[in-house]
Order: structure tokens, then sequence, then C-alpha cells
């Protein structure tokens, strides 16, 4: 099996973008990589469209485009980012010079970290207010479940915004969590890694 048979029908642009830092929202749409996009006007799915600039393919165009390279060494990315095996006797030997990524790239794929990270800590949240609630009126509340009550509604306005604002409300929400975001995220690292009855929460600047 060559690397495009083993790609096209395994691997959706959307998957692609996502793997690469493009946040889609609910509905599909992304802000397009390809021109000067303001707001989403991408669809992305199992192939994507922009209504805005007409970039249109399947996840290995989009890569293609991405990257800045040839639509076989972006089949090859694919599939070497993804795990996919592929008959890879013709695969060349002289690497292929990526371009550097935009600035626009870059913070694109920072808001997709931002928006992970916020995620995960949203659901772990919502875990907390559940697995850690009082069971009786006389229950010494939990150091997690506290933090539950305080966090979630906060939290879950800083990802609406990441969804549904403007660029320019997105772009300061990025840039003024950017370090408590870092934190946030070695923290669930360590939460992963430890039992959570051993571990108190850390105060974060994302308390308000």
């Amino acid at each position: 099996m060559n690397v495009f048979e083993a790609v096209k029908p395994n691997i959706t642009t959307r998957q692609a973008a996502e793997m690469y830092g493009i946040k889609v929202n609910r509905n599909g749409m992304a802000v397009c990589p390809f021109h000067n996009d303001k707001n989403p006007s991408m669809k992305v799915d199992k192939r994507f469209h922009c209504f805005a600039c007409q970039a249109d393919g399947d996840a290995i165009d989009f890569v293609s485009r991405l990257f800045g390279l040839p639509c076989k060494e972006a089949a090859m990315k694919l599939a070497d980012d993804f795990g996919i095996s592929y008959d890879s006797k013709h695969k060349p030997t002289v690497k292929t010079k990526i371009r550097e990524p935009t600035a626009e790239q870059i913070y694109q794929k920072e808001e997709a970290q931002c928006y992970r990270v916020l995620t995960d800590y949203f659901h772990l949240l919502r875990r907390w207010e559940t697995q850690h609630a009082p069971q009786t009126p006389d229950d010494e509340w939990h150091p997690l479940f506290v933090e539950a009550l305080h966090k979630t509604s906060y939290i879950e306005y800083l990802l609406d915004t990441l969804i549904d604002g403007s660029l320019e409300e997105r772009q300061a929400l990025v840039a003024e969590q950017r370090n408590e975001v870092m934190k946030l995220e070695q923290r669930i690292a360590e939460l992963s890694a430890k039992p959570e009855r051993c571990r108190s929460p850390r105060k974060s600047g994302l308390d308000r």
C-alpha cells in the first residue's frame, strides 16, 4: 500500500488541521491559514473549503499548502505523524525543506494549545465537582471540590470566548493567559501522574 492509499481513507482534514494547531469550532469552521482571515471562513470536515479564498482539497492538500510541501511529502508527513504504516521503499532520501510558519500560524497554534489546556482543565473541574462533593452536611469540603465551585464558570467563559469571540478578543485572551496556561498545563500533567488525594490545589492567576 502506497502512502496515498494509506492516508486518504484514514485521515480527515479536520483531524489534520487540529493536529497542526488549527482550532475548529462546533460548526466545523476554522480561521483559514491560507489568507489573512479575520473570522472563520473555512469549512473543515473530511475535506476543506474556504469560502473566502476558495482553497479546497483533502487532508493531503491541506498539509501540502500549510507546510509548503509537495503532495507526496505531505502524505508522508501525515502518515508519520498519525502513525500510519505504508510502503516506504520509494521514500526520498533528501528531506524537503519546510517553510517557516507564519506569525498567523504561530498564533493559531498557541490559541489551539490554550483551548486544549482550558478544555482539559474544565473537564477536570466538572469531574471534581461530582467526585469530591460532600456526602453529608457535616463532611469537610475537599479542596478540589472547592476549586471546582470557584473556577468552573470562569473557565467556561474563557472557552466560550475562544469559540465565539472576535479575533481581537481571542488574541487578548491568549496573551493574557499565556503564562497561566503554561502553569496549568504542567499542573494537569502532574495531577495525571499522581493520585488526586495526594495533591492539594495550587493557586494560579486564573483565579478571579
